[in-house]
């Protein structure tokens, strides 16, 4: 339904809180899940702040680029992703960032199949949050910025937040208007620090409002050093209130652009006209730059530990991807099973990291 892009700025205004924030409490339908990926070319902070290096940085982003060159890129990201779910459920993921800036390079022509891959799994019940970080939505990086369905920007409302953030803004307005969806995909979820009211602030930096969130450093904390998300007063601060208003406002923005800019399939069969501009939004199902889909999930592992084989007559787990198929052409040998381990298995909790089959 909806690929949404964080983006921050100079000063440290919680792009990463944010989009952290917005997974843990995004509205999710039946058969929906959402998927967090760091894509901060200055590197992630997830495993090493709100998984408190329980995860070792052997997964994530940094292994993707070596797949892409080979074909793949989709299954390969599967294998990397960590389940950030309080009760196990497989619908709350993470793909952690880079471990080192010095990465970045290696994904420059990696972005943009990255970013057909992010679209190409709304048709499969997933929706995805990308975090850009400070420069990411400028830089090689910036595809993944022009085809977000919503790009929001975490400011601080301070003087010295929202003068650092003009330029940026202006900039990534000019590039979304040029060379993405377009500039009303730039949307404001700022911080209140300081005095300026949301309604000012977005008028003085020429976007729209997307929310206001409150400034709870104790709260914040839990997202940005660790900490228990499942504790009910985390759960009902004020901060995870606000997050969850603006995650229904943005689901709002990001369905009514793909509906005005997506054409319908009575509109895809009418004749061109000649004074109607062509689309040049990405279309949700459009080819996948011959990116095969990502295949079902076997289940998840404590650290590099496969997790006990399913019995045959439920060959997945309950509450994993069933409805994920990999291509249809060439099929390659179906791998054998995980052999169960010998050891008591962990209950499946926070924090474990996921493999594909």
């Amino acid at each position: 339904m909806a690929v949404v892009a964080v983006v921050g700025g100079p000063g440290a205004p919680g792009a990463t809180t944010t989009a952290l924030a917005l997974l843990l409490s995004w509205p999710l339908r039946p058969g929906r899940r959402v998927l967090l990926a760091e894509c901060d070319p200055d590197g992630g902070a997830v495993l090493a702040g709100a998984l408190e290096g329980r995860i070792e940085a052997v997964y994530g982003l940094r292994n993707l680029a070596v797949a892409d060159r080979r074909g793949l890129l989709a299954q390969t990201m599967w294998e990397q992703l960590v389940d950030l779910s309080p009760d196990g459920a497989a619908d709350r993921l993470l793909l952690p960032g880079l471990t080192d800036p010095a990465q970045a390079p290696g994904l420059a022509y990696t972005w943009e199949p990255l970013a057909d891959t992010f679209h190409a799994l709304d048709a499969h019940g997933y929706d995805v949050i990308v975090d850009l970080g400070r420069s990411g939505a400028l830089g090689p990086g910036a595809v993944l910025a022009r085809q977000a369905d919503v790009v929001a920007a975490s400011v601080r409302t301070t003087l010295r937040g929202l003068s650092a953030a003009r330029p940026r803004l202006a900039a990534l307005r000019d590039d979304l208007e040029t060379s993405g969806s377009g500039a009303d995909a730039l949307g404001l979820l700022p911080v209140a620090e300081g005095p300026y009211p949301l309604a000012e602030a977005a008028r003085e930096l020429g976007v729209s409002a997307l929310g206001l969130l409150p400034f709870a450093p104790r709260t914040a904390r839990v997202l940005s050093d660790g900490g228990d998300t499942a504790d009910r007063r985390f759960v009902r601060s004020e901060l995870m209130r606000t997050v969850r208003s603006a995650a229904d406002r943005i689901q709002e923005v990001a369905a009514r652009r793909r509906h005005r800019l997506v054409p319908q399939p009575h509109e895809q069969s009418a004749p061109p006209q000649a004074d109607r501009p062509q689309e040049t939004y990405p279309r949700a199902d459009r080819p996948q730059g011959g990116y095969p889909q990502p295949g079902p999930v076997l289940g998840p592992v404590q650290g590099r530990r496969p997790w006990a084989a399913p019995a045959p007559e439920q060959p997945y787990p309950s509450g994993f991807p069933q409805h994920i198929a990999p291509p249809a052409a060439p099929q390659p040998p179906a791998p054998a099973p995980f052999p169960p381990p010998d050891r008591q298995q962990p209950q499946t909790g926070y924090g474990e990291v996921l493999r594909a089959r």
